[in-house]
């Protein structure tokens, strides 16, 4: 069956940018994540051809988190379907806020500031954030940015932020340039648990948020469907216009 014009969709782009980090032992990952391994299983000259194994946690490098993660009834990653790893997305740039305040966690305020300069943010829509952070990932200690008591200091979104783009914006998800979209100091999870309770996208540790528009992308997320994962590393490529 042919279908209707009504069903054909588009993407309309002019460059493709990839938003993963590229995989090996020295990224940076949580303390106590497992360490990325990679193990040659075989080699050209001995076997004819080259095979490694490898091995690495759920939420190491860009990554996408499932709703199993933090509710016991949760989703796992591989009941994401198709549809919903192909969506819209805008761009909101805080890195001088996070100069400034490594701390910073989006507002409100920030959202209708960006709403003013370009349009209010559609429904299914994945909100980024770019702090800037992707610059550190060759520095793990900058990039983890834990004090001396241990914790953690990078920007991310405010709980009550999520909490409005979530029930006001309606959004498909959120994801961000840092180890994780809440705050480095947010140790309730909290916009991670708001987005994810509604089986939402959430993307960490994304890079080349600078090559993006504000508006008009287009995100396609590759997951591996791990039967039960409480998330995958993925490969996200964003469509540009």
């Amino acid at each position: 069956m042919i279908p209707s014009s009504n069903n054909l969709k588009t993407i309309n782009y002019t460059q493709i940018v990839d938003l993963s980090h590229v995989i090996d032992p020295n990224i940076p990952i949580w303390q106590n994540d497992p360490l990325v391994e990679f193990e040659p299983v075989a080699e050209l000259e001995k076997d004819g051809y080259y095979l490694r194994r490898f091995s690495m946690g759920e939420h190491s490098g860009t990554h996408i988190n499932a709703p199993s993660s933090f509710y016991e009834d949760g989703v796992g990653i591989e009941s994401y379907p198709a549809q919903s790893l192909v969506v819209p997305a805008i761009v909101i740039d805080i890195r001088d806020k996070a100069i400034a305040n490594f701390d910073y966690a989006l507002t409100t305020a920030d959202v209708f500031d960006w709403e003013q300069q370009h349009h209010p943010i559609f429904p299914n829509t994945v909100v980024l954030l770019y702090t800037g952070w992707q610059e550190k990932w060759s520095d793990k200690k900058a990039f983890l940015n834990q004090d001396e008591k241990g914790k953690f200091h990078f920007p991310g979104f405010g709980a009550e932020t999520s909490r409005f783009l979530v029930e006001q914006r309606a959004i498909a998800g959120v994801g961000i340039d840092t180890h994780g979209v809440d705050p480095g100091q947010d140790e309730t999870f909290s916009s991670n648990r708001l987005v994810l309770k509604k089986a939402g996208i959430v993307l960490e540790n994304l890079t080349n948020l600078d090559r993006l528009s504000p508006t008009g992308t287009t995100l396609v997320i590759g997951i591996l469907r791990l039967r039960g994962g409480s998330g995958t590393p993925v490969s996200v490529l964003a469509f540009v216009p």
